[in-house]
């Protein structure tokens, strides 16, 4: 089992880095679309690039801070129990090692960018990122904690999501051209960090269904109704979020085509008019 701000403080590192995604590459397109290329991290063009680098930092001193205290508040630095791991806080170990992942992540993507000592191409870093993705899958499908029911729901939609920000990442390696794979890999990173805040409103916070409660840290409902009532809900948050974010999407592109477009992006929309007439 979590806690609300267990969901809520990944959650709000991955809608910060899903939403920047978006709209870097909405206006990376739109300023030139025949130069666009897949990146796995956007720079941050602001005060003469001096916050050139604030994604990665982010991602770093976020996972970082997270991972501590995950590995070392959460479980009061008892690691071992009679000689193995304190099996009361196997899942802090667990979210330690997905967050570690991230760590590396952004720690080698700053090393390759900002060093001579690890240059690595773009397609590398995606891989790399979808590596770290994995390990999240993984921990999300075997968990030591095991969820059920509404709970367990919840972390099933999660780790589609998950799965969802591997597979992006890996064809934006495959394809670094394609803008619609880039676009896509903002959407399911934005996704995961709403849905994790869905999750922590609904079984740690005041949005939980009807005939279910949260009690000796553990989510039960009442009957088989209430527990249906509440997936059928999800299923809505989820569709309701999805829409949300492709409406965002679209609104983004509309601005950035009309703020940032170039005369390449005119006329392929004016062919691509053209080929619908006839």
């Amino acid at each position: 089992m979590g806690s609300f701000k267990g969901h809520a403080l990944p959650g709000t590192l991955f809608l910060l880095v899903g939403m920047w995604h978006i709209w870097s590459s909405v206006v990376r397109y739109a300023s030139n679309p025949k130069t666009f290329r897949v990146r796995v991290w956007n720079p941050v063009p602001c005060f003469d690039g001096r916050l050139r680098y604030l994604e990665l930092y982010v991602i770093a001193i976020g996972a970082f801070l997270d991972m501590c205290i995950e590995l070392l508040y959460s479980t009061h630095l008892k690691f071992f129990v009679d000689g193995v791991l304190n099996p009361s806080h196997m899942n802090d170990f667990e979210h330690s090692g997905m967050l570690f992942m991230f760590f590396i992540f952004s720690v080698v993507s700053l090393l390759s960018e900002k060093t001579r000592f690890l240059p690595l191409p773009e397609g590398t870093l995606c891989l790399i990122s979808a590596t770290a993705f994995s390990a999240e899958y993984l921990l999300f499908y075997f968990h030591s904690t095991t969820h059920k029911g509404l709970e367990g729901y919840y972390h099933l939609l999660l780790v589609f999501i998950v799965g969802l920000c591997i597979l992006s990442t890996v064809v934006g390696a495959l394809l670094p051209t394609s803008f619609p794979v880039d676009l896509c890999c903002g959407i399911a990173i934005t996704l995961q960090g709403i849905w994790f805040y869905q999750t922590a409103f609904v079984l740690y916070g005041p949005m939980m269904p009807d005939g279910c409660r949260l009690k000796d840290n553990n989510v039960s409902c009442h009957s088989i109704e209430s527990a249906v009532r509440g997936e059928m809900l999800a299923n809505v948050q989820l569709f309701l979020e999805v829409l949300g974010i492709l409406v965002a999407v679209v609104v983004s592109y509309g601005f950035a085509a009309s703020r940032y477009g170039n005369s390449d992006l005119k006329s392929m929309q004016t062919i691509q008019d053209g080929l619908v007439q006839h």
